[in-house]
C-alpha cells in the first residue's frame, strides 16, 4: 500500500497524506452514497415496518435521506471548532468513520423507521466529525503555492467515491441473495456489508498513513470566532463569510435538478436514461477539472476562477428552465459541473490562505456547511416552485448565482500576488 500510494504522490504532486486522506475519502464515499439508493429500496421493501406516524412512504424516505445533511451541516462548525481547540484532526477523522462503519452494519437489524431515522441522524453526525478535519488536514499539509492543488486532488478522489456508489448500488441489491460458503446474505444485507467495509477501509487508511502536522497541535486554541464582517474595513463583509453564502448559493443552484426527475423527464419526452446521464454530467465534470482548476488558481490566482465559476452558473442555470431537448439539458449540465469545479476547490483555497495556522477547521467549516445547506435547500426549493412553472427552480437558481457572483466580486479579494500581472477577460481587474 506505501508503494502505490509513493507512485502515486509522484504522479499527483502532492503530500503523500493528502493522497491516502483522497483515498480514504473515496472508501467511504462508495459506501455512502450507496445508501443513497439502498435505503428508498429498503424503506419500500417489506423488511421494513412499525409506525410512520401519518407520513407517506415517499415522505419517510425524504425525512431519512435529509436528517443526514442536515445533521451533517449543522455539526460542522462544531467538530470543525473542537479539532482547532485540541489540535488534532487525525482523531476527529477516525472517530467519525468508525461511527459510520458501526452504523452501516446497524442497518442490517433495523426492522422500523424509526430505527432507521435514528442510524442515518448518527451517520450524519459521523459525517460532520469527518468533513472539517480533513478539509483542515489538506488545508494544513498544503501550502500557498500548491494548496488549490491540494484541494483539488482531494476532491477528485472524493468525488469519483461519490459517483461509483450510486453506480454499482442498485445491483448489489438486485443480484442478491448471495452464498458464501454456507452463509445466505440477501441484496439489502449485502449492500449494507459493502457500506461498512468501505468505511472500514478508509479507518485503516487515515490510521496507518496520516499523521497530524506538528503546528495543528502547536497553534491550538487560538481564536476561533467566525467573522461575519470585515475586520480590515476595506470590505462590508468578512471574505470568509462571503465565501460561505457563496458556497450555499451555489450548491442550491445544482441541487435544484435533483427531484424534479418527473417534470424533467415529461417536458423533454425522456427516459430515466437521459436523465441519469444528465445528473451525471455535473459530477464527470467535477472529477475531470477539480485538479487541473485546482492547480491553475495556484499560479494565476483564486478569484478569477471562483468569479468565472460563479458567472458561467448563471446561464447554465438559466438555461435548464427552456431547454427542450435531452441533448441540450445535458451539455447544461456539464457547463454546471464546469462552474462547480472553478468555484469549489479555489473557494477552499482562498479560504485556507486567509485561516490562521491552527483556526482551519472552524474557518474552513463555514464553505463545507454552506456547502450541504445549499445541498438541502436546491431540492426543497425546486419542489416547492416547479408547481409555478418548470422554469422557476432554475430562475430562483439564476437569481442566487447572480447574487453569488456579485459577493465574489465586490466582498472577495485575492491572496496569491501572482494575479497582480495576471488578466482574464472574463473577471476584470480587482
Amino acid at each position: 500500500m506505501r508503494k502505490l500510494v509513493g507512485w502515486l504522490v509522484a504522479q499527483f504532486a502532492v503530500d503523500r497524506r493528502v493522497l491516502a486522506l483522497a483515498f480514504a475519502r473515496m472508501a467511504d464515499g462508495i459506501g455512502n452514497s450507496f445508501l443513497i439508493i439502498v435505503i428508498p429500496l429498503y424503506v419500500a421493501s417489506d423488511v421494513v415496518g412499525g409506525p410512520t406516524f401519518g407520513l407517506a412512504e415517499s415522505m419517510i424516505i425524504g425525512v431519512i435521506l435529509s436528517l443526514f445533511g442536515f445533521l451533517n451541516s449543522s455539526f460542522q462548525p462544531l467538530t470543525g471548532r473542537l479539532s482547532d481547540r485540541f489540535g488534532r484532526r487525525k482523531p476527529f477523522i477516525l472517530v467519525g468513520l468508525a461511527g459510520l462503519a458501526v452504523t452501516n452494519l446497524a442497518y442490517v437489524l433495523a426492522e422500523t423507521y424509526v430505527a432507521l431515522v435514528v442510524i442515518r441522524g448518527l451517520q450524519g453526525v459521523s459525517v460532520s466529525f469527518i468533513i472539517p478535519a480533513s478539509v483542515a488536514l489538506v488545508n494544513e499539509l498544503a501550502t500557498t503555492d500548491d494548496r488549490g492543488g491540494n484541494m483539488g486532488v482531494y476532491n477528485t478522489f472524493r468525488l469519483i467515491g461519490f459517483g461509483a456508489g450510486p453506480v454499482a448500488a442498485g445491483a448489489v441489491v438486485n443480484l442478491g441473495p448471495y452464498r458464501l460458503g454456507g452463509l445466505t446474505l440477501g441484496g439489502f444485507d449485502a449492500a449494507f456489508a459493502v457500506a461498512t467495509v468501505t468505511a472500514t477501509i478508509g479507518f485503516l487508511l487515515v490510521t496507518v498513513l496520516i499523521t497530524d502536522p506538528e503546528s495543528t497541535q502547536a497553534n491550538a486554541g487560538a481564536d476561533l470566532s467566525i467573522d461575519v464582517f470585515d475586520r480590515s474595513g476595506s470590505n462590508l463583509l468578512d471574505p470568509i463569510f462571503t465565501l460561505g453564502v457563496v458556497s450555499l448559493f451555489m450548491a442550491a443552484a445544482i441541487a435544484l435538478f435533483a427531484t424534479i426527475q418527473p417534470q424533467v423527464n415529461a417536458r423533454l419526452e425522456q427516459g430515466s436514461t437521459w436523465f441519469g446521464l444528465q445528473f451525471a454530467a455535473f459530477i464527470v465534470a467535477q472529477i475531470v477539472l477539480q485538479t487541473p482548476i485546482g492547480r491553475a488558481c495556484d499560479r494565476y490566482g483564486r478569484r478569477p476562477f471562483i468569479l468565472g465559476g460563479m458567472i458561467v452558473l448563471v446561464p447554465s442555470t438559466l438555461v435548464q428552465g427552456f431547454v427542450l431537448t435531452s441533448e441540450a439539458m445535458f451539455l447544461a449540465r456539464l457547463a454546471q459541473g464546469i462552474a462547480g469545479a472553478m468555484v469549489f476547490a479555489p473557494a477552499l483555497a482562498l479560504a485556507g490562505d486567509l485561516a490562521p495556522e491552527g483556526e482551519s477547521g472552524s474557518k474552513l467549516s463555514v464553505l463545507t456547511m454552506a456547502f450541504g445547506f445549499g445541498i438541502a435547500v436546491g431540492p426543497f426549493a425546486s419542489g416547492a416552485l416547479v408547481g409555478y412553472g418548470f422554469a422557476a427552480p432554475f430562475v430562483f437558481g439564476t437569481v442566487l448565482a447572480s447574487l453569488g457572483a456579485i459577493l465574489v466580486y465586490t466582498q472577495v479579494e485575492e491572496t496569491l500576488e501572482t494575479t497582480a500581472s495576471v488578466s482574464l477577460p472574463f473577471v476584470g481587474g480587482d
